[in-house]
């Protein structure tokens, strides 16, 4: 019998994105930017505490094997010939940090989450050493000082986890985000895997100078790290190394963009005053302020956008980040039953149509821009006898929106230029109740590609244009045309007016809840309690007062 023939397919480039959640490969065509397969693997995260939030970076790299595996099975199906991926990219979640021994290559701890909060007396002590008039951490980093970031993470792991501090003190412990241990392992890990990360991932360890694009010796000093255990630093667009295993053995790793970056490049924002939202775990707006770095007056983070080059410039963005906007679905459905899949939120939110003045303000670890509380949590307010699991459920969606609208509020004064439309991409966007919620509670229009990929599609962009690579053109005559659907508002903007002003109290009143010493004054009694475990109690109290009165729920 013949053998069968291969499809004719131009120059392919695969893309890895690392995400809180899953882990995704997906491969598409250079010439026309057409996704031609992908694999996707659920992740699981673990709570050993209230407020902590790790990962297994084993899980992580399994996961990633597993996903380049299944897609490259899944092209042969196609009759595509694999040998056509020229590059691969690698997008992930940014801050999480990881730390690792690189004589034997296994993790020294679980990964600490960008989510996670243990760091919250740590970020008190550090903020006591800052000077009043003399912020050097802020000028230098264009963060906050904040549990978000990587350094008190992995400041948390030098002073509690005493074989940690062993491998430091052996000269056996490597750092890195996400980006840095799949490199790492990819390449060879303790047999010549490369050590470093992209200018955007450094961007966010709050150890890296985002003026000099380097390290700073001030800040390690200041965070007591050593600056041994550091990755290089690389542009998001160069060959960093070889991969040294599996289907793509011998293909280049060329491309590193943190996700909110590659989503932004995806978007192919490319010009001062570009903006994109993304839609995931969290929700993170950026929009690109060109080659200068703008200091936010109202609660937003300056961040490297990327640098398509070792010798291009670098390119930065105002970035308003919100920590819970995909994770409230999560928890609805994990942790309180209500849906069985995140897809059945939209059906229960459309049969109701309305919150009935329900508010869900989804704090569950603190509030991030434009407040940078951490003291908030997660409250839902409003509840009658009337309220059902629908209403909830369409309150949940409603607190994406709604906090949407105050970071694109505090960026629209920053920048005195109100952005006309938004652009919007990332999971969450499949669902056309939220979409048209957000154009109503914005009340301009709502952006979505036809191709909502587009983080992939950034890290694949950045990773075939490299230098070496060369199958992917970022000319702007040679970029393709982005095919949008366009969400308008519907209602009236005095009713987006005051349902936002409704969601603003419900803000407020969500702060104050949480300080440092009732967090840890019983750890026996709250380590074991689920996320929101008081929300989940006055609702079993609702729902059971109404069962017992025959009302459905």
């Amino acid at each position: 019998m013949a053998a069968q023939k291969k499809a004719v397919v131009g120059p392919l480039v695969g893309a890895v994105v690392q995400g809180t959640n899953s882990t995704r490969f997906l491969v598409f065509n250079s010439k026309t930017a057409d996704l031609l397969s992908h694999h996707q693997v659920e992740l699981t995260q673990e709570f050993p505490k209230e407020g902590w939030v790790e990962q297994d970076p084993k899980e992580i790299l399994q996961s990633v094997h597993e996903c380049i595996d299944r897609t490259c099975q899944k092209l042969a199906e196609l009759s595509v010939d694999v040998s056509n991926i020229k590059a691969i990219g690698v997008s992930n979640q940014r801050e999480t940090t990881v730390i690792w021994d690189k004589l034997t290559g296994e993790p020294l701890y679980n990964a600490v989450a960008w989510l996670d909060l243990r760091t919250q007396p740590t970020v008190e002590s550090l903020s006591k050493k800052i000077p009043g008039n003399n912020n050097f951490v802020k000028s230098k980093t264009g963060l906050p000082l904040s549990t978000y970031f990587s350094a008190v993470k992995l400041r948390w792991i030098l002073d509690n986890v005493r074989h940690v501090q062993k491998a430091v003190e052996e000269g056996r412990a490597l750092f890195g985000t996400i980006d840095s241990w799949l490199i790492w392992s990819l390449t060879g890990g303790v047999n010549g895997g490369v050590h470093g990360t992209d200018v955007t991932n450094a961007s966010r360890t709050m150890l890296f100078n985002i003026h000099s694009l380097e390290w700073d010796k001030e800040l390690c000093d200041f965070f007591e790290i050593p600056m041994d255990i550091l990755p290089n630093v690389w542009s998001s667009s160069e060959i960093y190394g070889l991969m040294k295993a599996g289907a793509l053995e011998g293909v280049p790793i060329s491309g590193c963009l943190g996700d909110q970056s590659a989503a932004l490049v995806g978007q192919m924002c490319f010009q001062e005053g570009q903006a994109k939202n993304t839609y995931g775990t969290g929700c993170f707006l950026l929009y690109n302020t060109g080659r200068k770095c703008v200091f936010s007056e109202r609660g937003l983070l300056t961040t490297v956008a990327y640098k398509l080059g070792r010798d291009k410039p670098a390119c930065y963005a105002l970035e308003g980040s919100v920590a819970i906007a995909g994770a409230v679905i999560r928890w609805l459905r994990d942790n309180l039953g209500i849906i069985e899949t995140s897809e059945e939120i939209e059906i229960l939110a459309k049969d109701v149509g309305t919150s009935y003045g329900c508010y869900f303000v989804p704090a569950f670890s603190g509030l991030y821009g434009p407040y940078w509380e951490p003291s908030a949590r997660g409250i839902i307010c409003g509840l009658t006898q009337f309220t059902s699991k629908n209403h909830i459920a369409f309150a949940a969606l409603e607190s994406v929106c709604f906090q949407t609208r105050e970071i694109l509020d505090a960026m629209n004064r920053d920048c005195g230029i109100p952005l006309s439309h938004l652009q919007v991409d990332g999971g969450m966007t499949n669902n056309k109740i939220l979409m048209q919620l957000q154009a109503d509670i914005l009340h301009i229009p709502v952006m979505k590609p036809a191709m909502t990929e587009t983080t992939a599609l950034g890290a694949a962009m950045a990773a075939g244009a490299a230098e070496g690579v060369g199958v992917w053109s970022l000319k702007p005559e040679d970029l393709s045309v982005i095919i949008m659907e366009r969400f308008e508002p519907q209602i009236k903007a005095t009713e987006s007016e005051i349902r936002y002003a409704t969601w603003k109290k419900a803000v407020m009143k969500s702060m104050g809840w949480a300080t440092t010493e009732s967090e840890s004054s019983d750890p026996a009694l709250f380590s074991s309690l689920p996320l929101g475990f008081f929300i989940v109690g006055s609702m079993i109290m609702l729902i059971g007062a109404r069962y017992i009165s025959g009302i459905p729920y």
